[in-house]
């Protein structure tokens, strides 16, 4: 059984890091951002090409990350593949021991690095979550048996600060009425928000892992303002950046408030570093977050 499932199940406070696929099959930088992250973090959330922009699949990837002896949140999203496809890498996924699925519409490939590329969007993230369930309950999306199931612990996305609010809320409940169990959310950076979203997924019966973003640079803020839709940096904590000595270390310590923050509030955190991978262990420890045996033992894989 999924070792993150389990752990939120008893009601462990618990840690995720974000892991970005090499673009090209050079290992060596995402092998040792997993060595930086891995003493820190309960799982490493491997993302499937990233801001429309081309990277080694997350499904490698994540066998990849599992083979390190580090349990993988393999993320899927709806934009580059049809039905067919969608399912058949579910499979593929469960195959190779990928039990954690966090599933995502993902990004306009119009904002990525191939703007040619024609958008799937077969189906939309609730869709996915539906087929995900499915292949959970040994059938296909059509309802037909399959020669072996699935057993996936089911993530969404979620955005606890967009507005309006009715809107997000009635997101929230049909995914978790597609199947979601646990939600890891968008960037965090109002905590009463994020205690309003996480009361509706408990009262749901789901979990909430809070996003926590690393603004390592204004460059970092200014595309996250411009890109991202139903978030918005607040002006205070810009403010804090552009105000800097240090940009990297004011996120830093930015960080580590908001994990502290979250613990009152949400199941467990996010880390997105965006390239501050040694600095996770930090936030983690200077938040008082423990972290036991986050790595997985060899028979475990």
């Amino acid at each position: 059984m999924s070792r993150l499932r389990t752990l939120l199940e008893e009601g462990t406070f618990v840690v995720t890091g974000e892991i970005a696929p090499p673009r090209g099959t050079d290992l060596s930088a995402m092998r040792a951002s997993v060595e930086l992250m891995r003493p820190a973090c309960h799982a490493l959330n491997v993302t499937d090409n990233q801001g429309a922009s081309l990277h080694l699949s997350s499904l490698a990837a994540s066998r990849v990350v599992l083979d390190m002896g580090v349990e993988p949140i393999f993320q899927q999203t709806c934009r580059d593949r049809n039905r067919l496809a969608l399912q058949s890498d579910l499979l593929a996924a469960w195959t190779l021991g990928l039990e954690n699925l966090l599933v995502v519409t993902g990004d306009d490939p119009r904002g990525g690095d191939h703007p040619q590329a024609k958008g799937v969007f077969d189906l939309d993230s609730t869709q996915l979550l539906e087929v995900a369930s499915f292949a959970n309950a040994g059938t296909d999306m059509l309802g037909r048996p399959l020669k072996g199931g699935t057993s996936f612990y089911l993530g969404a996305a979620m955005f606890p600060e967009a507005e309006p609010w009715d809107i997000q809320r009635a997101r929230i409940e049909e995914k978790m009425a597609a199947g979601a169990r646990f939600f890891q959310t968008q960037a965090v950076f109002d905590i009463d928000k994020l205690a309003r979203a996480t009361d509706v997924v408990h009262e749901l019966g789901g979990k909430v892992i809070a996003g926590i973003l690393l603004l390592r640079s204004l460059k970092a803020i200014d595309f996250i303002n411009q890109r991202l839709a139903g978030l918005m940096v607040p002006e205070t904590i810009s403010d804090r950046i552009r105000g800097a000595a240090d940009p990297g270390e004011e996120a830093v310590l930015l960080g580590i408030e908001q994990a502290r923050a979250a613990r009152d509030v949400a199941d467990g955190i996010h880390i997105m570093p965006l390239g501050l991978d040694g600095q996770v262990a930090r936030i983690v420890s200077e938040a008082g977050i423990v972290v036991e045996a986050a790595g997985l033992e060899r028979n475990d894989l």
